[in-house]
Parts: C-alpha cells; sequence; structure tokens
C-alpha cells in the first residue's frame, strides 16, 4: 500500500489537548469486536510507518494507527501543543471516541514516550506494550531533531528540505532505501500546506522532562522491548534499562537502523505475533 492509499483509508475524530478541538486522523481495519491493537509512530514520521506490519494483523485485532496531532494526515496548524504530554492526551481522546477501553500498544521513538506515559497514568488501560527504539529517560532529543525544530526550517526550499528528509530516511535505512517508504515520510512535511511549519513545530516539541517524569514502576502491562541493536540514535541500552525497571524482555533485531518497521518488517512482525500471542 503506497501511502496515497493509506491516506485513502485513514477516518478522522475531534480529540482535546489543552482545551483545543484538534482532527486526529488514524487507520482502522479488523473486526471491530477483537481485541484493540495500536500503532503509534514517532518524530518526524507518521503512521504510514507501520506499513510492513500493522496490516498483517487485521485478520486477529482490531488494529487502529493514529497520525499524532500535528503529524501525517492529522490537523497540523497552530495553536496546539505536540509534546508527548499532549499525545497522551489525543492518544486517550482517539481511544475513548472509538470506544475503547483497553488496548495493546505497540510504539516507536516518541510514539514510545507517549505509550509509556500513557501505560504509567492508566495501567489498567494497556494489556501488553512493544517498545521498540522508544525515547525513554533522557535518551533524547537527538541533534537531528533539534536543528529541525529551529525557525529555518520553514524557510528552507522545496529542494532543501527534500535532501534533509533524504538523509533521514534514504541514508537511515538500513541498505537500500524502498523510495515508496521514502517518499511516504516525506509526504506530511513536502506536500501538504502548512508541512515545514508542522515538521519544525513537531521537533522543537521534544521535552525530555516528559519521559524523565514517568513513574516507570506504575506500568503493569507486559513489555517487550523489540530493538534494532545497530540503531545510534536510541541505543538498545536504554530498552535493557526500561525492561529492567518495569520487568519485560529485550530481544534484538539484527541487521536494522532506527526505522526498525521498515527494515526489518518480516522478523519484526514474527516476534511481535509471538509475543502477543503470549
Amino acid at each position: 500500500m503506497d501511502h496515497a492509499a493509506w491516506t485513502d483509508a485513514q477516518s478522522s475524530v475531534t480529540v482535546d489537548v489543552d482545551g483545543h478541538d484538534v482532527e486526529m486522523a488514524y487507520y482502522e481495519a479488523g473486526p471491530t469486536d477483537a481485541d484493540p491493537l495500536v500503532f503509534l509512530h514517532g518524530v518526524p514520521t507518521w503512521g504510514y510507518l507501520w506499513r510492513r506490519v500493522a496490516p498483517a494483523f487485521t485478520d486477529e485485532y482490531r488494529v487502529v494507527v493514529p497520525d499524532l496531532v500535528g503529524y501525517g494526515n492529522s490537523e497540523n496548524g497552530e495553536g496546539f501543543d505536540r509534546s508527548i504530554r499532549a499525545q497522551e492526551q489525543a492518544l486517550a481522546g482517539l481511544l475513548s471516541a472509538l470506544d475503547i477501553e483497553t488496548c495493546s500498544l505497540v510504539a516507536h521513538d516518541i510514539g514510545g514516550g507517549v505509550a509509556l506515559r500513557f501505560a504509567a497514568h492508566q495501567p489498567e488501560r494497556v494489556d501488553q506494550l512493544v517498545c521498540s527504539n522508544v525515547v525513554c529517560y533522557d535518551s533524547w532529543p537527538v541533534d537531528f531533531i533539534v536543528e529541525t525544530g529551529l525557525p529555518k526550517t520553514a524557510q528552507l526550499s522545496d529542494e532543501e528540505l527534500d535532501g534533509q528528509l533524504d538523509f533521514a530516511f534514504a541514508d537511515g535505512a538500513y541498505g537500500e532505501a524502498d523510495p515508496e517508504f521514502v517518499a511516504g515520510m516525506k509526504y506530511p512535511w513536502l506536500e501538504r500546506d502548512g508541512g515545514k511549519v508542522a515538521l519544525a513545530r513537531a521537533a522543537v516539541s521534544t521535552n525530555t522532562n516528559h519521559t524523565m517524569e514517568i513513574p516507570y514502576d506504575d506500568i503493569t502491562a507486559d513489555l517487550l522491548c523489540l530493538w534494532a541493536e545497530d540503531d545510534q540514535m536510541q541505543p538498545i541500552q536504554y530498552g535493557e534499562q526500561l525492561a529492567e525497571d518495569v520487568g519485560g524482555e529485550v530481544i534484538r533485531l539484527n541487521e536494522a537502523f532506527h526505522w526498525v518497521p521498515e527494515d526489518r518488517g518480516e522478523g519484526y512482525r514474527e516476534e511481535l505475533q509471538s509475543f502477543l500471542a503470549g
């Protein structure tokens, strides 16, 4: 499925972020009466990150893949926070709108920070938690995101931004990147109105305090850290610390960098299926 088809398959709901009504886009497939399985992306990606993983679970689960607010096809204008603290509110609003009381969460990058906060603050609502190269503790932000959060990002030409996104997604892949994936990851920032400003807003909203303050001991979900061991942005040592503090397993995926659901789609699906099956 290319990013245009993924976009066409999305719906949206209105969620509350600090008193602001914000439209949140999401992809949903599978039986509505099945166990909910929610996939969360990070920065600077969107729900399409999970293209090689999420659709494989739609026979057995109610699969929901949101675009965090400010990302992808969600509302991307001014006037609301994009931090993981705010994204936790948006996630709660989405689950409420979809009448999902409990679920399993699969998360990557800052989506992991959102999932960890939600699982710590509402532990009764998260059955299983899969964290893949997520932000936690003081592991972030990385230099690329800090630079992207500067005002100059909004002033870049299309060609300049295209080059920066190539560095992130094409050069950041393990081996040769799939052009369909790279084009999909670029789409919200290059093709949507206001994309450049939205990218800068998303990047500048990174705040380490929002993961340092998580009461990790309050998380009761079964935890799997499904981690690309060659990632330099979110080193596996953080996954090991998370598994030790929360109680859980670390599975290392080799031949993968930060975009592990893309780099190791088949291996990722197999490990996730095994974990979910218990």
